[in-house]
């Protein structure tokens, strides 16, 4: 700071004094003695305020001085940078926090030009900053000139930068010459901490959009602060900030919005979280899915609650998983049920058909021995019926647990169905119109075409008995491929080529217990007497026992479909097993070693045979049977036996003989077909097969067709 130099009390008073004493004597040379004393007085008295003055005048001064003194102490010690330039913009002055702010000593800090001391990239900002000062110079004249501030980055005189706001001002007196007046704030450690700030700030909304989850807050009047990206889309909203300001009125879930804005006030007023509550939604697109919610209410950093904060997820596809699991769960407990219950009557149909094969036996040999007009052969007729009947439903049995002798070959579908559309029509009776649409360039499948016949014939004895009145019946035939997520949702299914026949009804259909237990043998809604409970059983054991699958849907009042999925046939060769012969036998003569473990069977099996003129070697074990053979003098032509037996089976028995008897031939006979002779009922190609029970005339025919061609 400069100006002129301070003249000291004395002084000052030594001046006044003179020029008083100089005043005094011009003034008393042209006054009377009287005017003289009064001018005295008057100049006794100035005098004297003029010493008071003076003395007031050294304390003004010395308070000056102080003052100015702190104001140099201030602008120098003062925490911020104040520099003052002139009009080109080269540093006139500057306090000691500038010095030390730039790291350099204020001496060569002046006369230097403050661009020098910017970043070079952030000149711009400094040159703009100057031209808006100038214009505001101008206008200083008017009152209108203002300060400006900028943020730009300086660099100190080790080489280092940081960030400053930079504060220019020009006098506002148009009498003084133009000078820039520049106050500079450090603010390289707000500036960090703003960038942490930031930083930080996006590190949370990266992580709140990385949540698999929809995420929301609104304030307390239920308006939107902010969300996460994926609460955005589900809103249909692309930028999360344009939620903001909104309400659930405004979103894609309208109709919804009570129902949500309910629960949101019940977090924010009782200050208790609704945690894990399923919502159903709809999507602005109208989709329906399934939301799993929480809500919680938001706290200030004093405890009071100011919003609530809303968190989601959609479950609309682990809902649908959940719901096939069970599904498929169900499946399973039915398919396992239904196994059990087949293993159970596999077993059973063994034996009982032994002792049919016994009651029918013995019936035919004594209405041989009965004449017709006896009162004795209509009784023995109605035995032999009844046993007959029994033997049909130990048939069914059997189809129900995939045990029933089969004979497949190839066979094209449509043919198959259209040869049956005359007995289906019969069937299901005049009332109900039937409508056959097969599938063009259907696969073949390789199945027993009667148990096709079979499971066609209850299938629309079920559509009779579903359809009071008038109504219609379809059958469709078509290929289709089922993929590995098809095969996922239906338990039982394989992934591959397959042709499906569907039969449908629009009858009254069934509920979800009834059509859960619909292959369950002895399950029937008929009246007793009305319904043994196997047909639909029947159908489920035939259509597994051709490698298929079979489902069902059904609509209470809407009715029914059944889709059955039978394998593509992929083979060259037809394949063909002949089937058992009925007709009339010829009287034989060979020898016959005859293996049963049922001594009842083995007992009546001796009998019939020898009534056919055959001898027999009867034997109740396998290892009798070894025994026989081996001492017996003659020649064996036929092996008759049992297939599942103590000690042995029927197979390894044959091959054991082989090794005495090369030409011996071989013929099985069983309640149900063993695994150890079949496939799944399929006997093995060129086995030789009859089913228990058989009659006289089966059993005679059977054996002499093996004997006649092996």
């Amino acid at each position: 700071m400069t100006g002129r130099p301070t003249e000291s009390p004395q002084d000052l008073r030594r001046r006044a004094e003179k020029k008083f004493s100089e005043n005094v004597v011009a003034t008393l040379a042209t006054l009377s003695p009287n005017e003289m004393g009064r001018r005295l007085h008057e100049l006794e008295v100035h005098q004297i305020e003029l010493e008071m003055q003076n003395e007031e005048l050294c304390r003004t001064r010395a308070e000056l001085d102080a003052s100015r003194d702190s104001y140099l102490d201030l602008y120098d010690l003062a925490p911020v940078a104040y520099l003052t330039l002139n009009e080109q913009g080269l540093i006139q002055n500057a306090n000691l926090t500038a010095s030390t702010l730039f790291g350099i000593v204020r001496g060569k800090l002046l006369k230097q030009p403050l661009s020098r001391l910017i970043l070079k990239e952030d000149r711009d900002i400094y040159k703009s900053q100057c031209k808006q000062l100038i214009e505001t110079h101008a206008a200083v004249s008017v009152g209108k000139g203002e300060p400006q501030k900028c943020e730009l980055r300086m660099v100190k005189n080790d080489g280092s930068v940081f960030w400053v706001v930079m504060s220019a001002s020009v006098p506002r007196n148009p009498a003084v010459a133009l000078t820039y007046r520049i106050v500079i704030n450090d603010i390289t450690e707000w500036k960090r901490a703003e960038d942490a700030l930031r930083e930080s700030q996006q590190i949370i909304e990266g992580i709140i959009n990385a949540i698999p989850a929809r995420v929301f807050w609104k304030d307390k009047n239920l308006v939107y602060l902010g969300c996460n990206e994926a609460f955005a889309r589900d809103a249909g909203f692309a930028d999360p900030k344009e939620i903001i300001g909104k309400d659930d009125y405004q979103m894609g879930w309208r109709d919804q919005a009570e129902s949500y804005r309910r629960d949101d006030l019940q977090a924010i007023k009782s200050g208790i979280s609704k945690l894990f509550i399923e919502e159903p939604q709809t999507t602005p697109e109208g989709k329906s899915i399934t939301l799993l919610t929480s809500k919680l209410p938001l706290r200030s950093p004093q405890g009071d609650i100011n919003g609530v904060l809303g968190i989601y997820i959609d479950i609309t596809e682990r809902k649908q998983a959940e719901e096939e699991k069970l599904s498929l769960q169900v499946q399973l407990q039915q398919s396992q049920k239904i196994e059990a219950v087949g293993r159970l009557a596999g077993g059973v149909a063994h034996d009982f058909n032994n002792m049919l094969g016994v009651i029918i036996g013995y019936t035919e040999m004594a209405l041989m021995e009965t004449a017709p007009g006896q009162a004795m052969y209509d009784n023995l007729t109605e035995i032999r019926k009844a046993a007959e009947r029994s033997a049909d439903l130990t048939r069914q049995l059997l189809a129900f647990a995939r045990k029933q002798t089969i004979t497949p070959k190839v066979l094209n579908l449509n043919k198959t169905v259209a040869k049956m559309l005359r007995l289906l029509q019969r069937l299901i009776g005049e009332n109900i119109k039937f409508n056959w649409q097969p599938g063009p360039q259907l696969w073949p499948i390789y199945a027993d075409a009667s148990q096709i016949d079979q499971i066609l014939a209850n299938l629309c004895v079920n559509v009779r008995d579903a359809i009071a009145d008038v109504g219609i019946m379809t059958i469709e035939t078509g290929n289709c491929i089922l993929d590995e997520i098809w095969c996922a949702k239906h338990m039982g299914s394989v992934p591959g080529e397959y042709v499906l026949i569907t039969l449908s009804d629009n009858g009254c259909g069934m509920e979800k217990d009834v059509l859960d237990q619909i292959f369950d043998p002895f399950f029937t809604t008929k009246e007793v007497g009305k319904g043994t409970g196997l047909g639909l059983a029947t159908v489920f054991g035939a259509v597994k026992q051709n490698n298929g699958f079979i489902n069902v849907n059904s609509t209470p009042g809407q009715g029914t479909t059944f889709a059955i999925y039978l394998p593509r046939y992929l083979g060259t060769n037809e394949m063909l097993l002949t089937k058992d012969a009925a007709g009339p036998a010829m009287l034989g003569q060979e020898t016959i070693l005859l293996v049963e473990d049922e001594p009842a069977i083995l007992e009546l099996t001796t009998k019939i045979l020898k009534m056919q003129g055959y001898t027999v070697l009867a034997a109740s074990t396998p290892g009798a049977a070894i025994r026989q053979a081996r001492e017996h003098a003659g020649e064996i032509h036929l092996l008759v036996t049992d297939v599942v037996m103590p000690e042995m089976n029927g197979r390894d028995l044959a091959k054991n003989l082989l090794s005495f008897y090369p030409d011996l031939k071989c013929l099985f006979m069983s309640g149900y077909t063993a695994d150890v002779i079949a496939h799944h009922g399929a006997i093995d190609e060129g086995v030789n097969f009859i089913q228990k029970p058989f009659t006289i005339i089966v059993l005679a025919a059977k054996v002499r067709e093996v004997l006649n061609n092996g």
